[in-house]
């Protein structure tokens, strides 16, 4: 019986001859590949049930989502991977080696006809040499890792028929745009695309690569491309043993074809919020923005780079935006340096990072802020994927020359002299000077519960680790109090508003961050009690108009964690209310005082005594 592409593959791949939609079956996986995101869930799976690896020699780790390692958990999870591959013999393509599917490709692990399974959501883009990929959860992939296979449903096919050449301003982003503009997001869920016609012909593996890999932003399994003799030479220069490249038969069933015309095709960009909502780019030109991206499993080959340096050459980014670019692999960025396109990238006023993910992740370069507009490359743009501004979806070529404009434009459309940011004339009557209230009571008498952590030195990553330094509101900062100081993890679940803190010598050394003063403020803290303070932090926490007090040899004071103790501020009385123990502290000063009654230093014009 004929059979699709996919059939095809899967079939090969199976214990039957033939396949058809709807059977679920058991698919041999060629190459297993977990990411830093999701592969230390993996590891923990795998040890959990006491599970072996099968053929470690097709087993990977690949770090793309966080290859700079500077986020926390990031930097945890791949040690663990680390640890584990080197215990079982993996091979783990590391912080610099770029994006897993595209190694897949480069390293010749993934040929036409193969099948591979991945903690990647867009691990389908293996579809554009002919082989099938498919992103899977840490179980399903944890399952592969030990048994070599995994089942699978059987998806039914769809064709698509592209004809005609598409015109000269038209790339392959803008093809893939294109058919999301007629598609949308569900309307071939659950399908898997196969692409035929003069068009596709003469797509190259680049090409391929970027409409693949938004298969997913369609709702489909997979796209797939029958492999040209190009891709089939390609991927002969690369491949680690031979091959037999798999074609659809002639007859073979599809549950709908669709034809479209090419030539009729126009640039294209989604407006931020959803990848399918597409519009030609010439709705939103002049569009003021403050960042673009170049890079992702979408868009960040060698002929994207050349694209992008043919446009970004003898240019400069307008003033006031940051154009980020981001190879996708090591090997594409070393082809950049020999090229000389780096030193193009760096002329022209570019952020150029190592390889990896970039803007997908939240990890590497790529996100923006709040009311940001960044024109990006990638394949998504949900709220809050690249960040938590607004992102429009484009691709290289009218990204490249939108950071040249400062405003997004087409290659063909770049001014000689980009926008500026103007300075807003703001009126004077218009800024109104306001007093700012402390967080804090004004009372001079405090009284509270002790929290008793008689140690020395807790730092500020104790007290506010820097993972959380991006957070700037005070109202999220209470919960991550202390819970790097072992022993008191669980400090922001139990303290209550009104505790005091009674500590040690040199509380808050460290850094400078004015958090690990107002996560104390955020839970309702009304004192901190040590024998000495950071000299930061003692200032930090004056200025916040946060009480502090410094008492020397606290230990001769029977002090018991749970006591109640009543601190004057003014005098540095200090009354244990257990035992009636009364015993003195140092006082505040008239400028301590003097800024605590202002709710801090900021909160009016003061004069400071001499």
């Amino acid at each position: 019986m004929a059979m699709t592409l996919l059939e095809k593959i899967l079939a090969a791949h199976s214990k039957f001859q033939v396949v058809h939609p709807g059977e679920i079956i058991d698919i041999e996986i060629d190459t297993r590949v977990a990411r830093d995101f999701g592969g230390a869930n993996v590891v923990r799976n795998l040890n959990n049930f006491g599970l072996t690896i099968k053929d470690p020699d097709k087993t990977f780790f690949t770090f793309d989502c966080n290859p700079t390692g500077s986020d926390q958990k990031y930097a945890i999870n791949q040690h663990i991977c680390r640890l584990f591959a080197r215990d079982q013999g993996i091979k783990v393509y590391d912080i610099d080696a770029g994006i897993g599917t595209h190694i897949l490709i480069e390293e010749g692990y993934v040929t036409p006809g193969s099948t591979t399974v991945s903690t990647d959501s867009h691990a389908n883009i293996l579809g554009a040499i002919g082989a099938f990929g498919q992103g899977m959860g840490d179980m399903d992939i944890a399952a592969a890792w030990h048994d070599g296979k995994v089942w699978f449903k059987i998806p039914p096919s769809v064709r698509i028929n592209l004809e005609g050449e598409t015109p000269d301003n038209v790339s392959s982003k803008d093809i893939i745009l294109n058919l999301l503009e007629k598609f949308g997001a569900n309307s071939l869920l659950g399908y898997s695309i196969e692409m035929y016609g003069s068009c596709v012909d003469n797509l190259d593996v680049d090409d391929r690569i970027t409409i693949s890999s938004m298969a997913t932003e369609m709702g489909a399994i997979i796209i797939l491309f029958p492999p040209s003799n190009e891709v089939i030479e390609y991927c002969s220069k690369k491949s680690r043993s031979k091959f037999e490249p798999l074609f659809a038969d002639p007859d073979a069933h599809y549950d709908k074809v669709f034809t479209f015309d090419a030539s009729v095709f126009k640039p294209m960009v989604s407006r931020p919020g959803e990848p399918h909502d597409t519009i030609n780019v010439s709705e939103v030109l002049g569009t003021k923005i403050d960042s673009a991206f170049i890079g992702s499993c979408t868009n960040g080959r060698m002929k994207d780079m050349h694209m992008v340096a043919m446009i970004l050459k003898n240019r400069k980014v307008a003033p006031g935006v940051v154009l980020k670019i981001v190879p996708a692999t090591d090997e594409i960025w070393k082809h950049c340096l020999d090229e000389g396109l780096i030193k193009i990238f760096k002329d022209a006023g570019a952020l150029v990072s190592n390889p990896g993910c970039a803007g997908c992740a939240a990890g590497q370069v790529g996100q923006n802020g709040t009311g940001e507009v960044t024109v990006s490359t990638g394949n998504r743009n949900f709220p809050g994927k690249q960040g938590k501004g607004s992102v429009y979806l484009s691709s290289p070529e009218v990204a490249a020359a939108s950071a040249v404009a400062g405003y997004i434009t087409t290659p063909d459309k770049i001014p000689d002299e980009p926008a500026i940011f103007n300075r807003p004339d703001i009126p004077k009557t218009s800024v109104k000077k306001v007093k700012s209230e402390s967080v804090f009571a004004k009372d001079s008498i405090l009284e509270g519960k002790v929290w008793l952590i008689m140690k020395d030195n807790i730092d500020t990553d104790m007290i506010f680790h820097n993972r959380y330094l991006a957070i700037t509101d005070i109202k999220e900062m209470g919960q991550y109090t202390f819970d790097n100081l072992k022993g008191f993890e669980d400090f922001s679940k139990r303290a209550k508003p009104g505790d005091i803190v009674v500590t040690g010598k040199n509380f808050g050394c460290g850094s400078s961050r004015q958090q690990a003063v107002e996560c104390f403020a955020s839970l309702g803290i009304q004192l901190i009690m040590a024998e000495s303070f950071g000299a930061i932090y003692e200032r930090n926490a004056i200025n916040a108009a946060f009480p502090i007090i410094t008492c020397k040899d606290l230990a001769e004071y029977d002090i018991k964690n749970g006591d109640f103790i009543k601190v004057n501020l003014l005098t540095g009385q200090i009354e244990n209310l257990r035992n009636k123990l009364i015993f003195k502290a140092n006082q505040f000063s008239d400028v301590q005082y003097e800024v605590y009654r202002r709710g801090g230093l900021l909160g009016n014009e003061m004069e400071i005594p001499r």
